[in-house]
């Protein structure tokens, strides 16, 4: 076998030529397209970064956003709760207040109700009293009643101070006495001369002139009443006295 050196030749810028084809016509396009395909995909690339970093960064945004939210509704539900415990006070404040003045107008109307049956049943002690006074005194011997309240009026007027008889002699008025009963001539003459006597007056000496009256209020006994001052001797005044005396006690 031979070898033939045109042959090899013309095969080597055959070669040649396929290759300067090749790089001419396929090898740059190509290398241009895939080098236009990465700044593409590089670009794509950059774009992708781009938006996530905007991604990332929107979301810290969001996320700052959410915690000063989520603060502030802290601070409102605070404030609310303050407000809400505040208002509590204030209404249980409110309650108490209109709770004691509640006891005290319950207090003040027991207190009422208490003295208006405590003057009932004084009205009606008193009443029963007088009652019970005048049935006695219906069932005792009026003239020794009248004669024994004669005797307790002239120890009164006895048991006066000097000065104060003195008043009743020269008053310059005259004296007056109540008796429970229209009196007679005889049972007043007889109250004049035991005044008299009480007052330390003989019998010819003049004494203040004495005016009688009648009032069945007393039930029984003898009253006088000076300018100056009076001399309860009956038993209105006892039951009065007796029936205060109770009502303090």
């Amino acid at each position: 076998m031979t070898f033939d050196w045109w042959t090899f030749g013309l095969q080597t810028i055959n070669v040649l030529v396929l290759f300067w084809l090749l790089s001419r016509f396929f090898w740059r396009p190509v290398a241009g397209m895939i080098e236009r395909r990465r700044e593409q995909a590089q670009a794509l690339l950059d774009d992708a970064r781009a938006v996530r970093d905007a991604a990332a960064k929107a979301l810290a945004e969001a996320k700052k956003r959410n915690a000063g939210f989520a603060e502030e509704r802290e601070l409102i539900l605070q404030q609310a709760r303050s407000e809400a415990a505040e208002a509590g006070r204030a209404l249980l404040a409110q309650a108490e207040a209109e709770v004691a003045v509640l006891r005290e107008q319950a207090a003040a109307a027991r207190a009422k109700e208490h003295d208006e049956a405590e003057k009932a049943w004084s009205g009606r002690a008193s009443r029963l009293a007088i009652e019970i006074a005048e049935k006695l005194v219906s069932r005792l011997d009026a003239t020794a009643v009248r004669e024994a309240f004669l005797q307790w009026l002239a120890e009164q007027i006895v048991a006066l101070p000097s000065d104060a008889r003195g008043k009743i002699v020269d008053g310059g008025g005259p004296l007056e006495i109540t008796s429970a009963h229209v009196l007679t001539a005889e049972e007043q003459a007889h109250i004049h001369a035991t005044i008299r006597a009480a007052l330390g007056q003989a019998a010819g000496i003049s004494t203040p002139e004495i005016v009688f009256r009648a009032d069945a209020a007393l039930i029984a006994g003898l009253e006088l009443r000076t300018p100056h001052f009076v001399l309860n001797n009956s038993w209105r005044a006892d039951l009065q006295r007796i029936l205060a005396e109770l009502q303090h006690d």
